[in-house]
């Protein structure tokens, strides 16, 4: 990388004294867990606080840094791209551990980015000078810039708590930290007054009458009554555990307080959070708006668009910021927007003759530069997105939602870029332009020209009139004129279909000669009614609607920020509001349990804000916290778990029991205890309303980044959700599945197993796979937990937490919950996975793949815990599989064994591959696997319980040219075998075409004749002789034989006889 030293103002760089202060650490004080160990107190104790010495460089050296390249990182699919108040350590190695820093032969230095231009060049602040080095050569040495951290949001955090962000409120903090204020009753004089509110006379009619259950009627009227107070500031408390409609009664609280023009800041800790919560805002203020989508501006989310994947929700992309911005720059700054395309059209419907001969001088003075209109060819391009023009039709209103859906498109494909790209390049709108004037040898006619003139303009109009109306504030943009504009495009689409029907009628008009063409269009355009209409309208809109004079992009944006009514956000985000000098009412955050103490100090300064509304539920997740220094201190409680500590009263969201978490606080709704509220999504009792799913065959490893995973779990996951898709698919049924597990490994791997349902077309079906931290908000249909952990110590890791098994239990929308996972076997709710045969096929899979089948090869396996022989495996088999790599060859040898486990056996014409005259050729069984191997298998005896019992003994799988040594080998074994024993290990009992095994009484004489008789006895009652036409096997009817008297001894050919007999009876 490149370097060359800049000068920058130390007071620029906000948070410059927590930069400071981690510069000031070295890597002996970041790998000392108990660095502050004695100067942190709980922060439920008082204790003294002392300013510490101003930390300062003795230099400030600032860098600019152009890397050379930006390295691609393939681990977890991502690569590192450098951005404003990133830590990164400048290194002349690159380290993969941290060992390679610690080394005295290396040398590294911390330092911090201050800006980002473009992707390869930055400017950074270094905690030490940058010294380079060259070889004899008199090249460069290599360095490597690594990163380490964003100190984003902790700079935020210091500067709220220095007091240090731009219109700094402490109104609410100094409420709170007073304990008389906690439990405070409403103004009076507020009371009285917003009575007679009409706005609050509306909205309290349409809570009262909505479908919201008391609770939430409740605790939406009560915070609605808190914000018309403007004499104090207080702070409201919702309580809402999971699947107690908290989202709805957020969203119906927003929507309420969009209708009386509330300046609202909604916050969130997580996108997750923040995007449910916006999402069920939309749809509340979408079935209420007055005029088609004429109001959606007043409601802004602005963040990250890669962190938040908005692309994955087109639905919040009318209220999202940056796609605003782009779309209002293109309407109101673009010369193809309103100011160019609005006086274009009313000039060609007051004189078409006119801008027709301005066609014709402008080509002959463009020296044979022929078809190019003036303003048309020039905004040809801007007509369309990303080469493809706006197809859209304008026989009916709902031309704007194609347009929208070609937005959504075009802003999908450009998802991995830096920029949100809605309208060609410069240089695709030159290539556009050639081609037209390829196409345009000669002049277009009078028809052609109007035609085309006029549809190109009236789609610009189109586009910009409907954009303007969806995405401008409604105090900019009156109801009167979005509905003149509707009224202008109504008239607009009539003097197309004129045109049109003109044109047929007159066959083109190319029949009418000279002039009279240019009369007759021109006459019919002049006397029409429409068409003076539609002159009114368009001319009284820029009277109506004075139109702002933004230059840039950044203009804009702060237009609507200070415009709108209704603001989403991240908590971290929310500081950039700080820089918007208005003023806030209402501050609202969801997932309230979830955010540490000291960054809800963000939000909670805004300028001019009088009222705080925290939505969460304390007993669920808390906020992260790495240190254990920190997490004995209680760093990471929340201020609703402080408030609730201090006896502030809750509004209370009642719903559906649990004791464990809540203590019976919480009852179920009438819509809970309705039977159609327990879905099923798949068939059988493994996969009802909650069930515990044992995997036993997993195995705990580790990746890269030393994250556990489990890969059978992976496996799992994977086979039901390929069902849950299946299923989907067959019922046509919206399916939601969320996938959540504590470990980020196994989120990545499963996200790697589902990628394929996750990325099809299917709309009804999606899937989020998620740790259990970015889960926190988040509801879904279906919820599948990945615990990973499976270890004979009965470890579970972070799941021990209760407050992180309560957000991994409660995110399932369709799912009652009645009690934790450790009763499931009470409630008949337990489950091996290996009892369901897809997912016992998924193990098998998987078990394969990742070189564990030694965990199936027992007889405690669930392969053959259920089989008809019991199955043992000697040691050699168990080495020679172990060496085996092809997966094919791995699944053949058990579907072999599995199949052999249950009574099958191969035709004798397959059986003899290897022919040997020893004393193991009357025993030993060969078959053959994939081609090459042979699987060496017996039926040996077993004592247990007082009786000998018939096994299968697995002895090796081997080449064939091994095949002798082994016989040689187990020649010497079975010479130690006695008579009965060989001959119980030859006994062969069928049950129909299945062999099963046999058992004898220790100290028996079973080798006598009678025994053998009645082992014949048993197959000979199911024979029978008899034609099928239908079959071309010979089938057996059953004939009895209970007149065999089992005590008289039979030579073989006496029963050789007998079975001649019965055979004949039957025939006659």
């Amino acid at each position: 990388m490149m370097q060359k030293k800049t000068e920058v103002k130390k007071e620029e760089i906000q948070g410059r004294g927590l930069v400071d202060l981690v510069f000031s650490w070295s890597l002996k004080d970041v790998l000392n867990e108990d660095l502050y160990k004695y100067q942190v107190s709980p922060t439920r104790e008082i204790f003294f606080v002392k300013q510490f010495v101003k930390l300062e460089t003795p230099k400030d050296l600032f860098y600019h840094v152009t890397l050379e390249s930006v390295r691609q990182f393939k681990d977890r699919g991502g690569r590192y791209e450098p951005v404003a108040r990133d830590l990164i350590a400048r290194t002349d190695v690159r380290p993969k551990c941290i060992a390679d820093l610690v080394s005295p032969n290396r040398s590294y230095l911390v330092a911090f980015v201050l800006s980002v231009r473009q992707e390869s060049c930055m400017t950074i602040l270094s905690s030490k000078s940058i010294l380079f080095k060259k070889d004899k050569n008199k090249k460069r040495e290599t360095l490597y810039a690594v990163p380490l951290m964003n100190m984003n949001t902790n700079i935020r955090i210091w500067m709220a708590l220095n007091s240090k962000l731009e219109g700094g409120n402490l109104n609410i903090i100094q409420n709170v930290l007073q304990h008389s204020s906690v439990n405070a009753t409403n103004c009076t004089a507020c009371l009285l007054e917003k009575n007679c509110s009409a706005a609050f006379a509306d909205v309290w009619y349409r809570i009262c009458s909505s479908d919201l259950n008391d609770s939430q009627k409740d605790a939406v009227l009560s915070c609605l009554v808190t914000r018309e107070c403007h004499h104090q500031s207080t702070v409201k408390l919702i309580w809402g555990p999971p699947g107690t409609g908290k989202t709805k009664t957020v969203g119906f609280m927003l929507c309420s307080l969009l209708r009386m023009k509330c300046r609202t800041l909604t916050c969130a800790p997580t996108n997750t959070a923040l995007l449910e919560v916006t999402q069920r805002l939309l749809k509340n203020v979408t079935r209420s708006l007055e005029y088609d989508t004429y109001g959606l501006g007043d409601v802004v989310l602005f963040g990250n668009s890669e962190r938040m994947k908005i692309f994955d929700c087109p639905d919040l992309l009318d209220v999202f910021l940056d796609n605003r911005v782009k779309i209002l720059y293109e309407c109101l700054v673009s010369s193809s927007g309103w100011e160019g395309s609005l006086p274009s059209m009313m000039c060609l419907l007051e004189d078409p003759k006119c801008q027709y001969e301005l066609y014709l001088n402008e080509r002959s003075m463009t020296d044979n530069k022929e078809g190019k209109i003036e303003g048309m060819s020039k905004n040809k391009g801007r007509n369309r997105i990303q080469g493809k023009e706006i197809d859209q039709s304008f026989e009916d209103k709902k031309g704007k939602k194609n347009i929208k859906k070609v937005i959504v498109q075009v802003l999908n494909e450009n998802k991995n870029k830096k920029t949100l790209e809605i309208f060609p390049s410069e240089k695709e709108k030159k290539l556009e332009n050639e081609k037209i004037q390829n196409k345009c040898d000669d002049p277009l006619s009078f028809e052609e020209f109007i035609q085309r003139r006029f549809d190109c303009i009236l789609k610009r109009l189109n586009y910009c009139f409907v954009n303007l109306y969806t995405h401008l504030p409604t105090s900019f943009i009156s109801l009167e004129v979005v509905k003149n504009m509707n009224l202008a495009l109504d008239f607009l689409r009539s003097l197309e279909t004129l045109l049109c029907t003109v044109t047929v009628a007159d066959k083109g008009l190319k029949q009418v000669s000279g002039e009279n063409e240019q009369n007759k269009l021109s006459n019919l355009m002049k006397s029409s009614f429409v068409r003076k209409d539609c002159l009114r309208i368009l001319r009284s809109l820029p009277q109506k609607f004075p139109v702002p004079d933004f230059r840039c992009e950044d203009e804009i944006k702060k237009f609507c920020l200070e415009n709108s009514c209704l603001f989403f956000c991240t908590v971290s985000s929310s500081a950039k509001l700080h820089e918007v000098m208005v003023k806030w009412e209402v501050l609202v955050i969801e997932e309230a349990a979830l955010l540490k103490e000291c960054e809800s100090t963000i939000p909670l300064q805004l300028p001019g804000l009088h009222h705080a509304i925290l939505i969460g539920d304390e007993q669920q997740l808390p906020a992260m916290v790495k240190s254990k220094v920190s997490e004995e201190a209680e760093f990471g409680r929340s201020l609703f778990q402080r408030l609730v500590l201090l006896g502030q009263k809750k509004e209370l969201l009642n719903l559906f029991p649990n004791r464990v978490f809540y203590e019976n606080q919480i009852l179920d709704g009438s819509n809970v205890k309705e039977r159609r509220h327990e879905k099923r999504f798949l068939q059988g009792n493994m996969f009802g309303a909650y069930s515990f799913i044992n995997v036993a065959h997993g195995k705990e490893e580790f990746d890269n980044s030393h994250s556990l995973k489990n890969m059978v779990e992976v496996a799992v996951v994977s086979k039901i959700v390929a069902r849950l898709f299946k299923e989907s698919v067959f019922t046509k049924k919206k399916v939601k599945v969320g996938i959540i597990s504590p470990y980020k490994a196994q989120v990545y791997a499963i996200e790697e197993k589902v990628k394929n349902y996750s990325a099809d077309s299917n709309d009804n079906f999606s899937i989020s796979v998620r740790s259990i931290d970015g889960f926190q908000g988040g509801e879904e249909d279906v919820i599948i937990v990945s615990t990973v952990r499976c270890n004979t110590n009965g470890v579970v890791g972070f799941l021990k937490n209760h407050q992180r098994a309560n957000v991994a239990l409660t995110r399932a929308r369709c799912t009652i919950w009645k009690d934790l996972v450790i009763d499931a076997k009470k409630r008949g709710c337990f489950y091996n996975a290996d009892e369901d045969k897809s997912l016992a096929q998924a193990i098998t899979v998987a078990l394969v793949e990742h070189n564990q089948i030694h965990i199936l090869l027992n007889m405690d396996s669930f392969l053959f815990k259920k089989a008809r022989w019991k199955v043992s495996f000697s040691n050699d088999f168990l080495k020679s599989m172990s060496k085996v790599e092809n997966a094919e060859t791995c699944k053949e040898v058990l579907t072999l064994l599995e199949n052999l486990a249950n009574g099958w056996r191969q035709p004798l014409e397959m059986k003899k591959l290897f022919y040997h005259h020893g004393t193991s050729s009357q025993l030993l069984e060969q078959y053959k696997v994939n081609g090459l191997l042979n699987l060496v298998w017996m039926v040996d005896i077993l004592e247990e319980n007082s009786y000998y019992i018939q096994i299968l003994k697995v002895w090796d799988i081997l080449p064939l040219s091994e095949m002798p040594r082994l016989a040689n080998r187990l020649d010497v074994l079975f010479e130690n075998y006695t008579v009965d024993k060989m001959n119980h290990c030859k006994h062969k009992s069928l049950n129909r075409s299945l062999v099963v095994p046999m058992r004898w009484p220790i100290g028996s004489n079973s080798c006598t004749e009678a025994s053998l008789m009645q082992s014949l006895s048993e197959p000979l009652a199911s024979l029978s002789l008899r034609d099928d036409s239908e079959s071309s096997s010979t089938t057996f009817s059953k004939v009895s034989v209970k007149n065999i008297d089992s005590k008289f001894c039979y030579s073989l050919g006496q029963l050789a006889l007998l079975l001649l007999e019965i055979l004949i009876l039957d025939i006659m």
